[in-house]
């Protein structure tokens, strides 16, 4: 049977090393499960930003042609039917 897991190997300052191995014992994980659920969550937080920006680009669009409530986006969608 093939391995599904492939080793990741990088180096880090002997203060991150142990700071990385308290936390993993802190919460009961091993140093691979804590560093995937850091990689989920720096995903998850990326997304956010992105999420936002997004949003806060729209908003500006939308400011800008006039559009500030529901209302407004139900007559510009449907079109005064």
């Amino acid at each position: 049977m093939a391995r599904t897991a492939k080793t990741l190997g990088f180096s880090v300052p002997p203060n991150l090393k142990k700071e990385v191995e308290r936390i993993a014992k802190q919460e009961g994980m091993t140093k691979s499960e804590l560093f995937r659920e850091m990689l989920r969550a720096y995903k998850q937080i990326k997304a956010e930003q992105e999420f936002f920006s997004l949003q806060r680009r729209v908003s500006q669009r939308a400011r800008e042609k006039g559009v500030f409530t529901e209302e407004d986006i139900e007559k510009l969608v449907l079109g005064g039917r």
